[in-house]
């Protein structure tokens, strides 16, 4: 059985939510295999001692999402109503904030070495009794570790849509890019041994900008949404259509005059305050409790829903849509 705030989800999101923690593991076993290959043979190539730490840093949101796990499970107690929902939303701000900081030490380091004019060595090794220039090893490691990003990244990205999980998806587009950390690291190699100095620092920049971007896009997405943001698509594209989905189920109630609604995004689930205008005084609480149900029934992520009853909406929406008439009037 899967849990989500203590309520069992459905078969096809309990299923990806376990695919999506077998992943994790897997993959964070795999990534402490390349770090550890990368960094016997990395040399003193700025580029690959970059992509040595990108290779760590991206073991950070893998450990947030396991680590939230359990709290997302629990139900909500007296101390917190609302459940542990948000854990994924701290461990995303957590990751991204680590990108950020690392991302900005390493670009600044590599426009050190670039203005210093640093020119790294790489000197031979001994493997199995043949000397060899180590730069080839160097490539041939980051051309092989290249290609699992391709299909674990699509596998989480996957699964990230079906269970709304924003700091799943922010794990899956970091694997995806992560081919550009590989080349990056490949071409900065390269560069040392046709006698390009600049370019290991170069491609060094390279990757360290890519981190520093990734902090910057997840620092921002991770507090919008822990700022109540309006309740968005998995990737953040787009509001989520379930919004729209919720007002128009109210508004088609008989006894239903107009509706409107705000949904906070707790991390993989909603919470729906809904507030109505009936059409008339009184007001059934069979009706009311209907139309949670009905509200609940419609999406899998819609966990708690409260209806208010009111004479006149008042929401955000109407009071823009009250102020943008007044303007035009005045013109």
């Amino acid at each position: 059985m899967s849990l989500l705030g203590g309520r069992e989800l459905p078969e096809a999101q309990a299923r990806a939510l376990r695919k999506a923690r077998t992943l994790e593991w897997a993959v964070l076993a795999y990534t402490a295999g390349t770090i550890v290959l990368v960094a016997l043979v990395m040399g003193n190539s700025q580029a690959m001692q970059t992509a040595w730490v990108e290779d760590i840093l991206s073991t950070i949101p893998q450990l947030a999402f396991l680590a939230a796990l359990p709290f997302v499970r629990r139900a909500a107690t007296a101390k917190h109503p609302y459940g542990y929902h948000r854990a994924m939303g701290v461990g995303h701000l957590v990751a991204a904030v680590a990108l950020l900081a690392v991302g900005a030490n390493l670009c600044f380091e590599a426009i050190s070495g670039l203005v210093k004019q640093e020119h790294p060595p790489i000197g031979t090794m001994q493997v199995f009794g043949v000397t060899l220039w180590q730069g080839w090893l160097m490539i041939a490691v980051m051309a092989v570790i290249m290609i699992p990003p391709f299909f674990y990244g699509r596998a989480k990205m996957k699964l990230a849509k079906q269970l709304h999980n924003k700091l799943l998806y922010a794990d899956a587009d970091m694997a995806q890019a992560d081919w550009t950390t590989n080349a990056g690291s490949i071409v900065g190699v390269l560069g040392i041994g046709l006698g390009i100095w600049w370019l290991d620092g170069a491609a060094a920049l390279f990757i360290s900008a890519g981190i520093l971007w990734d902090g910057l896009k997840n620092t921002r997405a991770s507090v919008l949404d822990l700022m109540d943001m309006r309740a968005t698509t998995y990737d953040q594209s787009e509001p989520d259509p379930v919004h729209e989905q919720v007002d128009e189920l109210l508004r088609g109630l008989g006894w239903v005059r107009d509706a409107a609604s705000r949904i906070r995004d707790e991390g993989q689930v909603f919470h729906v305050e809904a507030y109505v205008v009936p059409k008339r005084a009184k007001v059934k609480v069979t009706d009311v409790d209907r139309a949670v149900a009905a509200v609940q029934a419609l999406d899998w992520r819609v966990h708690d829903v409260s209806v208010s009853i009111v004479q006149e909406l008042d929401l955000p929406e109407q009071q823009e849509e009250r102020q943008e008439r007044r303007r035009r009037g005045s013109r």
